[in-house]
């Protein structure tokens, strides 16, 4: 039995996986807001009680919104940031007596897309999450290649390609301290506030999609200048993975143009004289982030007996 655990800002979510990724328990907690301490016994408790529900033990994988570093061992680039600096896993496999793995939330998407969702049985996966921030992760042969110093895929704070000069003078502000990342100018917060600076007015973004839809000429343009952008992006990162598939998630993976406007783009833009790069929709949704945190143990990999 694998458990993962997706460590969100706003809650924590289990999820226990038995043979052929069938979900055998599923449940969801606030995230404490107060201390580190806390969030490390609810994960704690949430495992021992999912085990104890199902009458076993299991290994045990975490999504989180940021990484291990591999000089310290301690979280880095986390927007949860009571996590950054302490050594989660450490506190967690002491907690468990077990051996616990963390991940990048992005890359534990990835994982589970190529495992048992749209990208299953693919070589070569980049997978994309694009909501409240932008994200993303690489598997070879079904495993995470997470990099030098755990930053594979974190395409979202490259900047903005081939800007043209109202771009370079108008690059927005990212929190991370730099002008013109990808993050800034593709995120869902960041159409909504481009929407509103050309307009002078406030849509969320489902309602800016629909808007463009019915045929409204303002919220058309800024989907247009949307796809373009998103696509210079992919683009850049196919012509150095050279993915089988791009697969999308988070919240703006919902919308449905996507997949008809973003595929013609990046050919026009990547290097790929032999073919489009598919681009696909996830399957497994909100849940990727869970199930990929449990796929982080390979079935060899699984111990026969873990110790009490």
């Amino acid at each position: 039995m694998r458990l993962g655990i997706d460590l969100g800002g706003t809650k924590i979510e289990i999820m226990a996986v038995g043979e052929h990724g069938k979900e055998l328990l599923r449940r969801r907690v606030p995230t404490p807001q107060d201390t580190y301490d806390e969030t490390v016994r609810a994960i704690r408790d949430l495992v021992l009680d999912a085990e104890d529900k199902l009458g076993a033990r299991g290994t045990v994988g975490i999504a989180i919104p940021g990484t291990i570093s591999r000089k310290t061992g301690l979280v880095k680039n986390a927007n949860s940031t009571r996590l950054i600096g302490h050594p989660l896993d450490k506190d967690l496999s002491q907690g468990l007596q077990r051996a616990v793995r963390v991940e990048n939330d992005a890359n534990c998407f990835t994982l589970s897309e190529a495992a048992d969702g749209a990208a299953a049985d693919v070589g070569n996966v980049f997978g994309i999450i694009v909501g409240t921030g932008v994200g993303g992760g690489v598997c070879v042969g079904g495993r995470i290649l997470s990099g030098a110093h755990g930053i594979a895929g974190e395409w979202g704070h490259n900047p903005l390609p081939a800007q043209n000069p109202r771009e370079i003078e108008d690059a927005p502000h990212c929190y991370c301290g730099k002008r013109g990342c990808i993050e800034a100018w593709c995120s869902g917060p960041a159409l909504a506030r481009l929407y509103k600076a050309h307009t002078r007015q406030a849509l969320s973004v489902p309602d800016i999609v629909a808007a463009a839809r019915r045929g409204d000429k303002p919220a058309a343009d800024e989907m247009e200048m949307y796809y373009d952008r998103l696509a210079r992006s992919i683009a850049t990162v196919v012509g150095i993975l050279d993915p089988d598939i791009v697969v999308m998630g988070g919240g703006l993976s919902n919308i449905d143009d996507l997949y008809t406007e973003l595929q013609p783009r990046v050919e026009r833009y990547a290097f790929t004289p032999e073919g489009p790069t598919r681009i696909v929709k996830n399957m497994h949704g909100d849940s990727s982030g869970v199930r990929g945190a449990a796929w982080l143990w390979r079935e060899e990999e699984i111990p026969l007996a873990l110790p009490k």
